[in-house]
C-alpha cells in the first residue's frame, strides 16, 4: 500500500485565485518573502506555459503544498493576493471558516458585492498586484534574487500589456525597472510575455513621467519633461512615443541632456502649433507632428526656457470665440411665456435661449430646456420667463480666447456666453459647442449635456486643522473610524450638509450625516459591526441609522439623486454620486462635503460655492424650480435666514414669491407643512422668521385669517423672556418648546379658526387638543385668575394643576399681571409636583371603605400641604383617620 503523505501544519498559508496568471504567482512569491516559514496552495493548475516554466526552471522558489497534506489546526493567518473573492479560491474553503482567522489581502482590483473582508487589506489601483508587493519589499529592504526578480517582473510585464493597458501606473514602470536591476532575466520574460521595450528604457520612461510638467499657453496644455541622463538613452523616440500613448498627450516635449547635447524630441496631435518649426528654431526640424533637435553648448535648463518662448511665439490666439460660436444667437424677451421658450429651443433644437430685456434688448441671463421643461410638466407654462430664467452676468468678444471662454463657461458655471461687440450679440457659445470642440481635439472632457451640475468642478480646501480644534476627540475619532471603513469597503465616504455648515460658522454640531458612493445600508451594516453598534435601516431611501451604546447617533446615507413627479410631491431617490446627492439638496450653504476616506481626509468640497455664501451670510437656492418642486424649501430659507442671521439672496427671494404666486405651497400636504412650523417655532428666536412669513404671506397660504399683528409680536417677546427662565432653571425638563410658540402664533382666534388651521395642518388628534383646545382653555383660565385675584393657594393649585408644562409656560407669557404671573410662578417652581405620600391601600388598611371618598381625603391633603403641613406619612394618616371620623366615615 502507498505511504500515507505526512501532514504539515504551517501558521501562515498564501494563496491566490484560481486559474492563477504571472501576476498571481508573482505576488505569492512576493508574499512568501514577505511571510517567512510560509506554505503556498496553488489553487488549481496553470496554464501550460506556467506549468512548465515553474516546474522546469523556477518550482524551487516556491514552498509549495498540497491542500490535502495541511493540518489546517494550526494555521493562524491566511494571505491572499491578486484577488479578494471568496468564490475565485480554491482549497482553502475549511480555512475560511475558522474563528479568530487573520486574513491579509493584498489587491490591484477594484472591490466586489462578495468579497472577502481582511483584517489587513492593502489595495491600490496599479496595474498589477505584484507592484504592490515589490513596494513592500523595498520598504522593508528585503533582498530578491534574479530568478525571484524574474517570476516578479513577468507578473507586471503580463498585467500591463507591456506597459500598454490603461491601468499602467508610473509604480508598474517603476517597480519593473527595480527588479531588472535586481537580475530579472529579459530573455526568460520575452519568451513568454511579448516584449516591447527595451531593458533600461523603462527607468529613463518613468524619470520622463514623473518630471513632467504642464505649461498653459492661450488655453492650450502643453506638456514637457526635462531630465539629465547618465548614459546614452537608445531609440528615445520610442519612449516618448510611448508616454504621449499611455498619458494621452496632445503635444508632449522630451528634453534629455545627454553628454554635452540637450536632445529634444516631440510629438504633438495639434492644430494649433507646428512642433517642427518650434525644433527648427533650435537647429532641427521635421514636421507638424513630430520633430526632434539636438542643442549644443546650452544647459537644460536655458534650452527648456528658450522652447517656451517659441511655443508661446507661435501660438496666436486662434481659438477664439469668433470660430467656436454658433449664430446668428436665438433669443426670447423676458415677457414670453415659458411654454413659448420651450416651443422655440424645440424649434430651433437648441438646449439654451438667451433671454433679452423687452424694451432695451439687454441680455439678462438664460433658460435652459430642461427648466422649461419641468415648468410645462408642472402645468405652469403660461408663467413668464422673467421668473425662471438664470440671471448671465458673463459675457465674451469676438476676439476672445479658449481660456477666457473655458473659464467664463465651466470655471464659472454658466451653460452659455453670448459673444458680444459693442453691445450687439454676434453669436452664443455653449456648453455644447465647448464639448464638441474639445472632443474634437482631443481635450479633457468633463461637460455633459445630460445635467445641469455635470459640468461642475469641485472648489476643495483642507480643513483638517478645523476638524481638529473645533471638534472633540470622541467625534475626531468616529469621523477617522468612518473614513477607515470606507477605505476597507472600497467606498468614498463623506460627512455632508449642517455639520459642514455648522463646523464653518463655528456653531455648535448636532447630527453627523455621512454620505457613501456606493451602498449606504451595506456600509452602515459593516461599521455598525464593526463597532457593536445597533443599526436601524430604512431599505426605500437606502438610508441607515448608527446607534452608539451612549446614544450618539450617525445617519448613513447613499449618494442619491431626487426628481419630483408632481409639484410638491414627496421625491422619487436613486443612486448617484456625491455631485448628485449635494446637487439635490436645498441651499448652498448645504451643499459642502467633507472627505473622511484616510488619503483625502480634511478635504472639504464645495460644488456650489457654498463656503462663499456662508462668508458672505446669504441663503441662496440652487437650482431655479426647487421651490416648485418642494415648496417646504421656503420655510426651510426662512428657517436658516432666521437662524444664522443670513439673508435670503435676491433670486431666491424672487423665486420664493413666484412659487408662491403660483399656488405651490397650497399643493403641500398639512403634515409637511406643519413639520416645518415645528422647525421655525422651536428657534431660540423664531419672531424674525414669523415676520418673514408674514411678509412673504404665508400665513395667509395656511389660513386666510392669519395675521401678524403688533399683539401677536409682543406675546412671542414675551414667550422668549418666559422660556429663558425656564430653560435656565429647569434645563433637564423636557417639553416642546415650539409649542408655546405656535399657541402664541394662534392667541385670540376663535375656536372655529383654530380647528380649520389645525385641519389644515393635519394635526394628528392627541395633538390637536392640546394645542387647540387647551390653549383656548389656557386663555379663559388665565383670564379667570386675572378676575378673581387675589385668590388662595389652594385655588390657584387647583386652576392649574391639570395643565400640560406647554401651557403653564404660554400662561406665564400671557398675562400682564405681575402678581398673576409670580402666582403661576410660585406654582410651577414649588407647588406643581405636591402629590400626597399615602394611597388608596393606606386609607384602606385603617379601615376607610373604597369610594368617591378617597380622592376627597387625598385631595384634601394636598390643601394641608399647600399649607407647609403634613410632611410624612405618619402624618397624612392621622390626618385622614381623623377627617374620616370627623365625618363618620369610620
Amino acid at each position: 500500500m502507498p505511504q500515507k503523505k505526512q501532514q504539515i501544519s504551517p501558521k501562515t498559508v498564501i494563496t491566490s485565485h484560481i486559474n492563477s496568471d504571472f501576476d498571481a504567482i508573482g505576488a505569492m512569491l512576493a508574499a512568501q518573502k514577505l511571510y517567512p516559514e510560509s506554505v503556498i496552495i496553488f489553487p488549481g493548475s496553470q496554464e501550460k506555459n506556467l506549468r512548465d516554466f515553474f516546474v522546469h526552471s523556477m518550482g524551487y522558489l516556491f514552498n509549495m503544498a498540497d491542500p490535502a497534506r495541511i493540518d489546517f489546526s494550526g494555521t493562524q493567518r491566511l494571505v491572499i493576493v491578486d484577488t479578494r473573492q471568496k468564490n475565485r479560491l480554491s482549497g482553502v474553503e475549511l480555512l475560511l471558516e475558522k474563528p479568530n482567522l487573520i486574513i491579509d489581502i493584498y489587491d490591484h482590483h477594484p472591490s466586489f458585492p462578495d468579497e472577502i473582508q481582511g483584517t489587513y487589506d492593502l489595495s491600490k489601483p496599479y496595474g498589477a498586484t505584484t507592484t504592490i508587493m515589490c513596494e513592500l519589499l523595498r520598504e522593508k529592504k528585503i533582498d530578491i534574487s534574479s530568478d525571484e526578480a524574474t517570476v516578479m517582473a513577468l507578473g507586471i510585464y503580463e498585467d500591463t500589456g507591456n506597459f500598454t493597458y490603461a491601468s499602467t501606473t508610473p509604480a508598474d514602470f517603476e517597480q519593473a525597472g527595480f527588479l531588472i536591476s535586481c537580475g530579472a532575466c529579459l530573455s526568460t520574460i520575452s519568451s513568454l510575455v511579448v516584449k516591447e521595450m527595451k531593458t533600461e528604457q523603462v527607468t529613463w520612461l518613468n524619470e520622463l513621467i514623473n518630471e513632467m510638467t504642464t505649461v498653459a499657453v492661450n488655453g492650450i496644455q502643453i506638456h514637457l519633461s526635462a531630465i539629465a541622463a547618465s548614459n546614452y538613452i537608445p531609440d528615445l523616440a520610442s519612449i516618448v512615443q510611448k508616454i504621449v500613448r499611455m498619458e494621452n498627450l496632445d503635444c508632449f516635449f522630451a528634453l534629455v541632456l545627454m553628454g554635452a547635447k540637450v536632445h529634444v524630441i516631440a510629438r504633438n496631435r495639434l492644430h494649433e502649433i507646428d512642433v517642427g518649426k518650434i525644433l527648427g528654431s533650435l537647429g532641427g526640424g521635421g514636421h507638424f507632428y513630430a520633430a526632434s533637435a539636438k542643442v549644443e553648448n546650452q544647459t537644460l535648463p536655458q534650452v527648456e526656457m528658450r522652447l517656451i518662448e517659441l511655443i508661446q511665439q507661435q501660438i496666436k490666439h486662434v481659438r477664439v470665440a469668433k470660430k467656436l460660436m454658433s449664430s446668428p444667437a436665438i433669443t426670447i424677451t423676458a415677457d414670453k411665456s415659458c411654454l413659448d421658450a420651450r416651443q422655440r429651443m424645440i424649434r430651433y433644437n437648441i438646449n439654451t435661449l438667451l433671454v433679452l430685456d423687452l424694451q432695451t434688448h439687454e441680455y439678462l441671463g438664460y433658460i435652459t430646456r430642461h427648466v422649461a421643461e419641468k415648468i410645462v410638466h408642472h402645468k405652469l407654462g403660461d408663467q413668464p420667463v422673467v421668473d425662471y430664467f438664470e440671471p448671465g452676468s458673463q459675457r465674451v468678444r469676438l476676439s476672445s480666447d479658449l481660456a477666457e471662454i473655458e473659464k467664463k463657461i465651466i470655471d464659472l458655471k454658466q451653460r452659455v456666453v453670448p459673444v458680444m461687440e459693442n453691445r450687439i450679440i454676434s453669436g452664443v457659445i455653449t456648453r455644447t459647442d465647448l464639448l464638441n470642440f474639445l472632443v474634437e481635439h482631443n481635450r479633457e472632457v468633463v461637460l455633459s449635456e445630460q445635467t445641469d451640475i455635470s459640468g461642475l468642478k469641485p472648489r476643495t480646501k483642507y480643513v483638517g486643522n478645523r476638524l481638529k480644534h473645533r471638534l472633540d476627540q470622541r467625534v475626531r475619532t468616529l469621523l477617522s473610524d468612518i473614513g477607515n471603513a470606507g477605505d476597507t469597503l472600497g467606498v468614498e465616504v463623506f460627512v455632508v450638509g449642517g455639520f459642514v455648515r455648522d463646523l464653518m460658522l463655528e456653531q455648535p454640531i448636532e447630527d453627523v450625516d455621512v454620505v457613501v458612493e456606493g451602498d449606504g445600508i451595506a456600509f452602515a451594516s459593516y461599521f455598525a459591526s464593526l463597532h457593536h453598534c445597533r443599526l436601524h435601516q430604512h431599505r426605500k431611501f437606502n438610508t441607515a441609522v448608527i446607534i452608539f451604546e451612549d446614544g450618539l447617533k450617525v445617519d448613513v446615507a447613499s449618494a442619491r439623486l431626487e426628481y419630483y413627479a408632481t409639484p410638491a410631491a414627496l421625491p422619487v431617490v436613486e443612486n448617484s454620486s456625491i455631485k448628485m446627492d449635494l446637487a439635490r439638496r436645498d441651499f448652498t450653504i448645504n451643499t459642502l462635503a467633507i472627505s473622511l476616506n484616510t488619503e483625502t481626509f480634511g478635504t472639504l468640497i464645495d460644488y456650489f460655492g457654498g463656503v462663499r455664501d456662508v462668508k458672505d451670510k446669504i441663503v441662496r437656492i440652487i437650482h431655479n424650480l426647487s421651490f416648485i418642486e418642494d415648496p417646504t424649501r421656503i420655510f426651510r430659507a426662512i428657517k436658516f435666514s432666521n437662524r444664522f442671521g443670513f439673508r435670503i439672496g435676491k433670486v431666491t427671494a424672487n423665486l420664493i414669491k413666484n412659487a408662491l404666486n403660483v399656488g405651490a405651497v397650497k399643493n403641500l400636504s398639512g403634515l409637511r407643512v406643519l413639520s416645518e412650523l415645528k422647525q421655525i417655532f422651536g428657534e431660540e428666536n423664531p419672531l424674525p422668521a414669523v415676520q418673514t412669513m408674514a411678509d412673504y404671506g404665508l400665513d395667509k397660504v395656511i389660513h386666510h385669517d392669519l395675521k401678524l399683528t403688533d399683539t401677536t409680536c409682543a406675546l412671542f417677546e414675551s414667550v422668549g423672556k418666559t422660556l429663558a427662565w425656564h430653560d435656565l432653571l429647569y434645563a433637564d425638563d423636557v417639553y416642546p418648546r415650539w409649542a408655546v410658540y405656535f399657541m402664541a402664533w394662534l392667541h385670540g382666534y376663535p375656536f372655529a379658526v383654530s380647528i380649520q388651521i389645525a385641519d389644515r395642518l393635519m394635526f394628528p388628534v392627541k395633538e390637536k387638543e392640546r394645542l387647540i383646545e387647551q390653549r383656548i382653555k389656557s386663555e379663559h383660565r388665565i383670564r379667570l385668575i386675572e378676575k378673581s385675584y387675589p385668590v388662595s393657594t389652594q385655588q390657584i393649585y387647583w386652576w392649574l394643576i391639570h395643565f400640560k408644562t406647554e401651557c403653564l409656560l404660554f400662561m406665564l407669557a400671557l398675562t400682564k399681571n405681575e402678581s398673576v404671573r409670580k402666582a403661576i410662578s410660585h406654582f410651577y417652581t414649588h407647588q406643581r409636583k405636591i402629590k400626597p405620600l399615602i394611597g388608596g391601600k393606606d386609607l384602606k388598611s385603617v379601615g376607610i371603605k373604597p369610594g368617591p371618598v378617597y380622592t376627597t381625603i387625598l385631595n384634601k391633603i394636598i390643601d394641608e400641604k399647600l399649607d407647609g403641613k403634613l410632611n410624612t406619612m405618619e402624618e397624612e394618616i392621622k390626618f385622614a383617620k381623623h377627617y374620616a371620623f370627623e365625618n363618620k366615615l369610620i
